[in-house]
């Protein structure tokens, strides 16, 4: 059995976690410019041939041979910058993170800015060499001085910001064509510095052979990123979970709450009334003190003395002192009704 068929079924749907594999040709590759690497800096310095090349293109001073380029090369140079690239391809992908709902391409091109960082900013402050500019002595390495341009930041800042999109091309196709689109950005901007004497020959070498290594090793820190980005992730959502609104409690108190629960009187405790206002009578204009509107104040009368008189006749029981309505003459006023029913 291979060993891609025992891997989690995890890593198998994560192509990004599975352990990188080294091709023949990324393994052809990272060799040679690692020679190239260790050539450059040996070449250097030894003060061999390389350094006499550096000076002869110092020396030649292309920027007074056409200086019809220069004015183009010197805004063409910005492509090498740091600060401009990054925050071009940095909103590039971010778009993509956005339509794919990963945060992998930003990762990607956060890793290899800091692992540019991390190396060539270490050889740039240990050699310390001396740009063409600001040389000492005719044919010297200019090594162990107070520069830090070997190997050439914009150089490899360049390879290593355009090849980001070409590594994260997702198909052949593409990722052909922004192989040629950064390789055709990383040679120019190396070439402008020297055309602009801003760098050695051999500084470009150096920051050709920088970038490419770094492009070369992050397969092997996509496991690294992955995991990053799991941790992201899950620290957004807790944030998100963290600033959801708090529900409002309702005006009615939960049952079981200490406000739903009436207290107990105690033994000691005697019982309270509540003062009730006391309606004081209006005048004649129906308004009180205070000039609302009342109603007139009207005499109450008992319930016994009301008689409740429904469409089918009274509810009373009959009285042998009363005599029935039903028995009293339509012919009589109402005085005489009055005192047949009151038996006077």
């Amino acid at each position: 059995m291979r060993t891609e068929d025992k891997l989690p079924a995890t890593e198998e749907r994560r192509p990004d976690l599975a352990r990188p594999r080294m091709t023949r040709t990324r393994f052809w590759l990272l060799g040679t410019t690692l020679a190239v690497y260790a050539a450059t800096v040996i070449g250097v310095l030894t003060t061999s041939w390389l350094v006499k090349l550096d000076w002869q293109v110092m020396l030649f001073r292309p920027y007074k041979q056409w200086p019809e380029f220069h004015t183009f090369l010197d805004y063409f140079v910005v492509m090498g910058q740091r600060g401009p690239t990054a925050v071009a391809v940095a909103a590039w992908l971010g778009w993509c993170c956005y339509r794919q709902r990963t945060l992998r391409p930003l990762l990607v091109l956060g890793t290899s800015l800091l692992l540019l960082n991390a190396t060539v900013g270490a050889v740039k402050i240990g050699f310390g060499r001396l740009g063409p500019h600001y040389a000492t002595t005719v044919g010297s390495n200019e090594m162990w001085h107070t520069g830090d341009i070997f190997p050439s930041g914009h150089t490899a800042n360049a390879v290593v910001t355009w090849g980001v999109l070409a590594y994260l091309a997702t198909t052949p196709l593409a990722r052909r064509v922004a192989s040629l689109i950064a390789a055709g950005f990383a040679f120019g901007v190396g070439m402008t510095t020297v055309y602009l004497g801003t760098h050695w020959l051999s500084d470009v070498v150096l920051g050709w052979a920088a970038g490419v290594l770094v492009l070369l090793a992050l397969p092997w820190l996509e496991p690294a990123m992955a995991r990053a980005e799991v941790l992201m992730l899950a620290l957004w959502r807790r944030v998100r979970a963290g600033r959801a609104p708090v529900p409002v409690p309702s005006g009615r108190p939960v049952a079981g709450s200490p406000l739903a629960t009436p207290r107990a009187a105690r033994d000691d405790e005697l019982p309270t009334r509540e003062t009730v206002a006391v309606v004081r009578p209006v005048g004649a204009t129906g308004r009180g003190s205070d000039t609302r509107p009342h109603h007139p104040v009207r005499q109450h009368t008992v319930r016994s003395e009301r008689t409740p008189v429904t469409p089918v006749g009274s509810r009373r029981p009959p009285h042998p002192d009363r005599v029935p309505r039903a028995t009293t003459p339509f012919g009589q006023s109402g005085a005489a009704r009055g005192r047949t029913a009151t038996g006077g």
